[in-house]
Parts: structure tokens; C-alpha cells; sequence
């Protein structure tokens, strides 16, 4: 099992640590419901350096990106992050990932812990197939980088006390290279996967435990804290944010997933499944990803059965959670065609129960 680079950390701290895609991770510190408050109200922070980092640079590298992401990677100019994903060539996804743009002929993906060895040999095995050199032109350097989530509505104001760069000000989905903390070159990227702004910060793992350390001291007037893994989940969901392995897989497609807004079916991107996916487009999918709200009391879960008020099967759950803002059962399910319409109402099978819900629009803290 791996460790990250600020791993020590979080056991001097407490953390309740468990495995998680082969990393020994911080789950929870003080609670998921107060750390889950911490990110909405004030500032937390996460380890993220499970996650894994590619390089794509060249005369080629606008190309594989191009041609193995959904997104229109012509639509991105330098300092600016898209989210995409990788179609995988029989209509259902290889993974979800964010694509930085540094200039015309150097991109960094950015890809989910749990996939880094399968993002890296699809991506490598395309980028043969287009004459890069693996290992030069396309780089895995996820061993290489240590990264801080830094996330709520106080992070930025925080973190602005490390930097001479103006970071308060900086459009979401963007990022800069900038001396930070007394460190040279750091990425600060205004992203995230909490739904409540802040950013995220790349460093070499020579120079983690100064972010760690810097990080704590300027967050601590603003009430600061160290946030883990089940903390991360129940933002996401809140937020409406698909989780790889539960939301969406191999067997999904962007079209079904609701993820139409990163396929762009453009002149000049032909990227891989396009034609599976814009026939999907054009002539609607059986089943669609769709958010709800529990209105009778109930936690949904993963795999629970979606049912009518005949009992009917109409879908599955995919991610459920109680939602520590709306004090609800909320949740994500692939639910069949005439289900979908907000407001539906829908039943979930707990313990054998039908348990009352409806379609809902993420984010759904934002319906309280």
C-alpha cells in the first residue's frame, strides 16, 4: 500500500485511515458531518495526491487530447482547465479527468486514483498509434506529485496570504503557475470536487510538507481543518458531481450520464465514439442518470432498486447519501425513459419497503 506524501500527517492528526486505491487514506478526522460543514461554512482541506498526473507535450499533443477526450480541447486557451472524459472505443467511458492547457504543445490530465494504470495504458496506447514517444512526449508523473485540495468559500481569501499572485480573483476552472509558500512553480488551479470553490494545489513531493505546513497556518483564522475521504464523497453528491465506479463506467455513456455539456459533436473534433454518442444524442438512451431527493424518511445506496408506485423496477441507484445541509436522503440513479422529469415521483426499495422520493436537480443543498 502506498503513501502519500503528507500521509504522516494525517496519522499525527488522528485520522481514521483505510486503504483506498492502494493508498493508506485519511477517511475521517472529526466527523463526515463536521468536516462536510467545515467545507460548506468556512475552509478544509484535502489530500489528494492518490489522484494521477500525464503530461502530453509536442507537435502531437493537441491531437491525442483531441482525439481521446469528449470535450472540444480547441474551445481551451493557456491557463484555463476543462473537464472531459475518455470515451474507450465500445460507447461507455474509460474514466472522467481534467485537461489543463499550458500552451499549444503541452496539456496535463489529470485522472482518477482508482484508473491510473488503466487512463495510462489507453492513453499510451493511443499515443503509439499517433507516433508520440511514451515516456517523453506522453509522461505519467503521478508518483512525482503531491496535491492539497484547499476548499470552501474562505480558501481562496486563506490562501491569497501565501502569494504575491492574484489567486482571489481568478475565474473558476483556471489556473497559474506561481511562487507559493516560499516554493517555486507551483500549479494553484481553481478547481475542485466539493461544490463550495476554493482551489487545488500541485506541488513536487520534495516540497508537500511546507504547503502542508503553510497551508495550516494562514487557514487558521479563518477556522481551517484537515478533511477526509468520506467528507469529499457526501460534498460531491450534494453537488451533483459524478463518482467513477458508481455514476458512471465502462458501460455508461457521457450521453446517458447527463454528460452532454462535455461532448462536443464540433467540426475538427473527432474524437473516439463520437458517432456512437451523437446517434445517441440524436435519438435518445433507455435510461438516463438523474439526481433525487428522499421524501419519506430513508438512505439510499448504491445498487437499491428504483421502483414505480406499482412496484415496477424503473432503474438502480448509483450514489446515496444523507445530506448533512438538507437533513434528506439524496442520491444519483439511471432511471428508464418517461421517469426523468423533475418532480417525478419515484420509490426506492430500503429493507423491502418502497420509499417515497423525486427527481430533483443538483445541487441539492441548494434546496433546502
Amino acid at each position: 500500500m502506498k503513501n502519500t506524501a503528507f500521509t504522516q500527517f494525517h496519522i499525527d492528526l488522528g485520522a481514521k485511515m483505510l486503504p483506498f486505491c492502494g493508498f493508506n487514506m485519511p477517511i475521517e478526522y472529526s466527523g463526515i458531518n463536521d468536516e462536510h460543514m467545515t467545507v460548506r461554512e468556512k475552509i478544509g482541506v484535502f489530500d489528494v495526491s492518490h489522484m494521477g498526473e500525464f503530461w502530453v507535450k509536442g507537435p502531437k499533443a493537441f491531437d491525442l487530447v483531441q482525439k481521446v477526450t469528449s470535450n472540444d480541447v480547441a474551445e481551451l486557451y493557456n491557463g484555463k482547465v476543462q473537464y472531459s472524459c475518455f470515451p474507450n472505443g465500445k460507447g461507455g467511458i474509460v474514466d472522467d479527468l481534467l485537461v489543463y492547457k499550458f500552451d499549444d504543445e503541452t496539456y496535463l490530465l489529470v485522472v482518477n486514483a482508482a484508473n491510473i494504470d488503466k487512463d495510462w495504458a489507453w492513453v499510451a496506447k493511443n499515443a503509439k498509434e499517433m507516433g508520440l514517444e511514451v515516456g517523453k512526449e506522453v509522461y505519467n508523473a503521478s508518483d512525482e506529485i503531491a496535491q492539497l485540495a484547499v476548499q470552501g468559500p474562505l480558501a481562496l481569501k486563506a490562501m491569497q496570504k501565501l502569494t504575491s499572485a492574484n489567486v482571489v480573483d481568478m475565474e473558476y476552472y483556471t489556473f497559474q503557475k506561481c511562487d507559493f509558500a516560499g516554493i517555486k512553480d507551483v500549479l494553484f488551479s481553481t478547481t475542485g470536487y466539493t461544490g463550495s470553490g476554493g482551489c487545488e494545489i500541485y506541488v513536487d513531493n520534495k516540497d508537500a510538507e511546507k504547503l502542508w505546513k503553510a497551508v495550516f497556518e494562514a487557514g487558521e483564522e479563518f477556522g481551517i481543518k484537515p478533511i477526509g475521504l468520506g467528507a469529499r464523497d457526501t460534498l460531491r453528491l450534494e453537488s451533483g458531481f459524478c463518482l467513477y465506479g458508481n455514476d458512471i463506467n465502462d458501460e455508461t455513456s457521457a450521453i446517458q450520464a447527463g454528460l452532454g455539456w462535455i461532448t462536443k459533436f464540433v467540426d475538427g473534433n473527432d474524437f473516439i465514439d463520437r458517432e456512437k454518442w451523437e446517434k445517441q444524442k440524436e435519438e435518445g438512451v433507455p435510461q438516463r442518470l438523474k439526481g433525487f431527493i428522499m421524501i419519506d424518511r430513508g438512505i439510499p445506496r448504491q445498487h437499491y432498486k428504483v421502483v414505480d408506485a406499482e412496484g415496477n423496477e424503473i432503474g438502480e441507484v448509483t450514489s446515496g447519501t444523507m445530506s448533512p445541509i438538507i437533513k434528506q436522503g439524496i442520491g444519483m440513479a439511471y432511471l428508464n425513459k418517461g421517469f426523468w422529469k423533475l418532480g417525478t415521483e419515484i420509490f426506492i426499495e430500503i429493507r423491502n419497503k418502497k420509499i417515497k422520493a423525486k427527481v430533483a436537480r443538483a445541487p441539492f443543498h441548494e434546496n433546502k
